[in-house]
């Protein structure tokens, strides 16, 4: 969709009365990168560009967005010395990987001395998912926006004609549950009121280590086995898992050799990732939920095949 609308008749007018004029194909691949881009073909100079701006090391998106949540939400953990970071970045050959060798392709990394300022962005941004991004009551609102979009838009999705789709903004979507709330027949007016009235559903199961010990889907069992007793209605699960930990990006050290930001960095390579298991309950059943689970909470966690007596 992003394709299409720097493609647009609207937005290509404006491209080409810029000097010198603008190519749409290169702004996509600026603002998209080779990664999402897929259908595009990415020279080594183009994906450093698009690295820049929507690089997962270095992007200056994922710096912004760090740096101005952080002071938007009055918490230090998204905090990190980004001059230092800027000052220290390079164009460097991807370092060899085990037995193959350096291939000379160039990639944005960091001069030695920043090796640091990279460690700290990269603990903000796992310290910002933990604490502020992925906070059972932030994350909870996010499902009860979904669950009011389902009945309220049009088939229960986003169109993906980009021009209805850009009529949609907050703006609409903010006035449709506030209007939906105040009408019981309107669409969406359950979610819309959990939503305005703050009426969210509270979060009685969390992941705990020993549970995923004994059962690594102990998450699952929980919310089935509760789905089970009082109905989809009255619960909701958040599951979210990072795929990988921090990225791996070339280092130039101050002999001249390039190596992995993982070979010098313990840190970065043990850096944890973000993992939530969330399960909500509505507020009228909460206390009947939680006192349900802590009288059946061994059988509910344990493994099926224990259960079933295999």
């Amino acid at each position: 969709m992003t394709r299409e609308i720097v493609s647009s008749d609207e937005m290509r007018s404006i491209w080409v009365r810029m000097k010198p004029p603008l190519d749409p194909e290169d702004i996509v691949r600026l603002a998209v990168g080779p990664k999402k881009a897929t259908a595009l073909e990415f020279s080594a100079w183009e994906s450093i560009l698009a690295e820049i701006i929507v690089g997962d090391a270095f992007g200056v998106d994922r710096m912004d967005y760090l740096l101005r949540d952080s002071h938007h939400t009055g918490v230090a953990y998204g905090r990190f010395d980004h001059y230092r970071l800027i000052d220290t970045l390079r164009i460097l050959p991807v370092p060899a990987s085990g037995e193959a060798a350096d291939s000379g392709e160039p990639a944005l990394g960091l001069e030695t001395g920043g090796i640091q300022s990279a460690e700290a962005l990269m603990l903000a941004r796992y310290f910002m998912y933990s604490q502020v991004y992925f906070h059972p009551v932030r994350r909870i609102y996010d499902i009860h926006l979904m669950d009011f979009l389902k009945e309220w838009l049009d088939g229960g999705v986003f169109s993906t004609d980009p021009e209805v789709h850009l009529k949609i903004t907050d703006n609409e979507v903010t006035a449709g549950f506030v209007a939906s709330a105040s009408a019981e027949g309107d669409p969406g007016h359950v979610h819309a009121c959990r939503i305005v009235e703050r009426q969210h559903f509270k979060v009685f199961y969390e992941r705990n280590p020993d549970d995923v010990r004994f059962n690594p889907e102990a998450g699952r069992a929980v919310f089935d086995s509760l789905v089970g007793e009082f109905g989809a209605d009255s619960i909701r699960r958040d599951y979210y898992r990072q795929r990988s930990g921090a990225p791996d990006f070339p280092v130039k050290l101050r002999d001249d050799k390039v190596v992995s930001s993982l070979a010098v960095s313990d840190t970065l390579k043990r850096l944890p990732v973000v993992s939530i298991d969330y399960v909500y309950a509505e507020r009228s059943r909460y206390d009947r939920v939680r006192k349900w689970l802590q009288e059946h909470r061994e059988d509910v966690i344990r493994p099926r095949e224990e259960a079933d007596g295999g």
